[in-house]
């Protein structure tokens, strides 16, 4: 079983935005619209995830 976690983020450009993010096997991540629960999730490798992440970080802060 898929266990879906939601993370919501307010921003000044936007009212919010909002994923949610499950832990599968082998240390993957998926990621999908809150809103769109049937829609397509991206599936990101753990170096892929973390990759994904360090850009998110370096796009907040700039």
């Amino acid at each position: 079983m898929v266990v879906w976690i939601l993370y919501v983020r307010k921003s000044p450009r936007t009212r919010r935005n909002r994923v949610e993010v499950a832990h599968l096997r082998g240390g993957r991540r998926a990621v999908r619209d809150s809103k769109d629960r049937n829609g397509p999730a991206l599936v990101f490798t753990p170096v892929e995830w973390t990759t994904f992440l360090d850009h998110l970080k370096t796009d907040l802060t700039a």
